[in-house]
């Protein structure tokens, strides 16, 4: 038959149980306080120059397209040649003829004065070098104009050429100066969205901080029970019948004849 069931209760040594109260108590105490916010920033934010720098970069003006294209002209176009010719060409070419004229006539007037004292004024052969030197005259005015046209023509196509150069420079300037500003733009926006993220992010941790503080208040409580003595341990004890202790002596003789080789 069974001799009952025996619980067991542990419990606080005498010597500690006045520093477990006490710190337990005041454990309590200080999970019961309300949660304690930080009122201050979270974030530096950006510095002053910082500031300067965004703002300006803001300002930018980014060129726009018509100043960031290039449309290359011909100078063999209607007028383009006209355009960056020479105005005073003319001016410029009517001294020479002027010279050209009168040394002509100082030669028509020598030639004459030969002819008369060789008696053959006013004859053919006057006539005829009369003829020569007008076709001398002609050709010589016709060479002072072409090679004055043809100055002017080379002198305008290099100033197209270089007017041309420049607005390529310009254009790739401005493009550089694009892309450079987009650039920088770009950069400090994301200098900017760094700055802005840190923020959120803070405030996050803030809000996740304040959400789990009262799990933690918790957890905290929790840790000041661990490896305390306060459960139950409960033990059971059955006694032994007659009849068992019998056998069990009963085997024990049994087991010593055998030693002894008294049975068989």
């Amino acid at each position: 038959m069974s001799n009952g069931f025996t619980g067991i209760e542990s419990s606080l040594s005498p010597w500690a149980g006045p520093y477990v109260t006490e710190m337990l108590g005041r454990g309590q105490a200080l999970a019961s306080m309300p949660y304690t916010a930080y009122e201050g920033p979270l974030t530096a934010g950006p510095s002053e120059l910082q500031t300067q720098a965004f703002q300006g970069l803001g300002a930018l003006n980014v060129p726009t397209a018509a100043q960031t294209t290039y449309d290359p002209a011909s100078f063999t176009a209607a007028g383009t040649t006209q355009q960056y010719m020479s105005p005073y060409l003319q001016a410029a070419l009517e001294p020479q003829i002027a010279e050209a004229q009168r040394q002509a006539e100082i030669q028509r007037v020598q030639t004459a004065g030969r002819l008369g004292r060789a008696g053959a004024y006013g004859g053919g052969r006057q006539a005829i070098m009369e003829a020569e030197g007008q076709r001398n005259l002609l050709r010589n005015l016709a060479d002072i104009t072409g090679r004055g046209y043809q100055t002017a023509f080379e002198q305008a196509q290099n100033q197209f050429n270089t007017e041309q150069a420049r607005q390529m420079a310009a254009a790739r300037q401005a493009q550089t100066y694009g892309l450079e500003a987009l650039g920088a733009q770009q950069t400090g926006g994301g200098l900017q969205r760094g700055i802005e993220q840190q923020g959120i992010t803070a405030d996050i941790a803030q809000f996740e901080q304040e959400r789990d503080f009262p799990y933690r208040q918790t957890q905290y409580m929790q840790s000041l029970l661990q490896g305390l003595p306060i459960s139950t341990q409960a033990y059971q004890y059955t006694q032994p019948t007659a009849f068992q202790s019998f056998t069990g002596g009963a085997g024990s003789i049994l087991d010593l004849l055998e030693r002894f080789n008294l049975v068989g």
